[in-house]
């Protein structure tokens, strides 16, 4: 990787002799919350993590759903009525429990995450609203960055609005090396960045690619999902210099890893700088809850690693790890972050808490593997992840099922083209360390009257084997 850190070398020096590097001013607030043995933490599921998995919704938008029909969403009632059973109507009211939310670990709903949004708003209000180069960029912020990075094992972090910001700052970053670097006004073709990209990444991926391209300072190849050969073979037959491979580690919509050992395998092979969008699986995988790399014992092999605070993370909000360099080069090119005002006070507060907290908490690690288990065992579903997608083919089928399951009390959305191809419609669940045994155990036994646990057991099976 030494000729990675040698192009950005190039690339801050070139910024620097134009006057175009961007540096972060913190503006210091005072009475921050920083002490991390102020976060209480707790030793087991309580009453208030329910929380995360347990809404309401008006019986009148509960007929809708049932019957398919659009809902103008200003049909949202009062609130404070009681309860019976999930599924069951009070005072017009229905009590759902949520199988469709990325909420794993069930920290939004945690006292400590609430206290510190609480006291940094009492305090400071939302903070200075402005961009993070101008003067929206505080101590809170730096916090958030620096446990981040310390989670991450990276030197440093950049904070952005949302995960999908940053993914769209990397690789505008990324293209900007070979625009800086290019010996005329437009790099050559051997002069761009090769950027590898798996078919199933998420849309801010393949959006930021897209935007480079247009630039004209990438050029994008796309590999056929999680398949090492196909990437092996494109690798090879390329003959640009800089490469990029950029995949989601746990994939949101089919529930699979990518395969990062291979993936470090052929890093090594080709020298490519490697990115991976750890959304999915930050503060859920891993000792620590480092994500996908610290799971699969590569973290040193990983160069940049992007996610969000908006799933396991509670809260929201978006950040790159990386190296210094790389944090200089995307805070002085990557437009997203540029341009955006930055993250709330607030915000920042509750996931520098939820930072903290997730690490203490191992049980609430053990407790969604342990649902992984349970769901496992329950339907013969060879699943490898909380994230659980069951492919039932046409839309029509996978919203019957959706509303078969409503009907018993669980909020599952039926997920359609185009989010998904064509005839590969499914239901897609998420399960949380806030869901309990008889949560899973209901919802499987509801499950098993629309779905044969048997043929998506074999569809899994026969997928995981063409992939070995």
């Amino acid at each position: 990787m030494d000729s990675w850190n040698e192009w950005v070398e190039q690339t801050l020096e070139k910024l620097e002799s134009r006057k175009l590097l961007r540096s972060l001013r913190p503006i210091h607030l005072s009475d921050d919350n920083s002490h991390t043995d102020e976060f209480e933490c707790f030793d087991g599921l309580r009453q208030w993590d329910r929380a995360s998995v347990e809404v309401e919704i008006l019986e009148t938008t509960f007929q809708k759903w049932l019957q398919d029909i659009p809902s103008p969403g200003d049909d949202l009632g009062g609130s404070g009525v009681a309860y019976t059973e999930a599924g069951t109507s009070v005072g017009g009211f229905r009590k759902l429990i949520l199988f469709s939310g990325n909420d794993y670990l069930g920290l939004s709903s945690h006292p400590s995450v609430i206290k510190a949004a609480t006291q940094a708003v009492q305090k400071h209000g939302m903070g200075p609203r402005g961009s993070a180069l101008i003067c929206g960029y505080t101590n809170y912020h730096r916090l958030l960055e620096s446990s981040l990075a310390e989670l991450k094992s990276k030197e440093d972090c950049l904070l952005c609005p949302t995960g999908f910001s940053a993914n769209m700052a990397f690789m505008t970053a990324v293209g900007n090396v070979s625009l800086l670097l290019a010996k005329d006004s437009q790099p050559s073709i051997d002069e761009r960045v090769a950027v590898f990209s798996d078919a199933l990444n998420h849309a801010s991926i393949i959006d930021g690619i897209r935007l480079a391209e247009k630039q004209k300072s990438v050029a994008a190849f796309v590999y056929q999902h999680c398949d090492m050969h196909h990437l092996n073979e494109l690798l090879t037959n390329c003959p640009m210099k800089k490469k990029v491979v950029i995949t989601d580690s746990l994939f949101s919509m089919d529930g699979d890893f990518a395969p990062l050992v291979e993936l470090v395998k052929l890093r090594k092979k080709h020298g490519f700088l490697l990115a991976i969008d750890d959304a999915h699986a930050t503060f859920v995988c891993g000792k620590t809850g480092g994500g996908a790399a610290e799971l699969f014992n590569c973290i040193s092999d990983v160069d940049i690693s992007i996610g969000t605070l908006s799933k396991a993370g509670g809260c929201h909000g978006g950040y790159i790890a990386c190296s210094k360099k790389w944090k200089q080069l995307i805070q002085s090119r990557g437009r997203s972050f540029i341009f955006s005002t930055s993250t709330p006070v607030p915000i920042a507060a509750a996931a520098h808490a939820a930072v903290i907290v997730a690490k203490k908490e191992m049980w609430r690690r053990r407790a969604i593997w342990n649902r992984v288990q349970d769901f496992r065992d329950l339907t013969g579903i060879p699943i490898t992840s909380p994230i659980i997608s069951l492919i039932v083919g046409s839309e029509a089928t996978a919203l019957q099922a959706s509303r078969h399951l409503l009907e018993f009390g669980f909020h599952i959305t039926a997920i359609r083209p185009p989010t998904v191809a064509p005839n590969s419609c499914r239901l897609r669940i998420a399960l949380s360390a806030a869901h309990t045994l008889d949560d899973v155990k209901n919802l499987t036994a509801a499950l098993s009257q629309c779905i044969n646990f048997s043929e998506i057991g074999f569809q899994c099976t026969s997928w995981n084997a063409a992939r070995l």
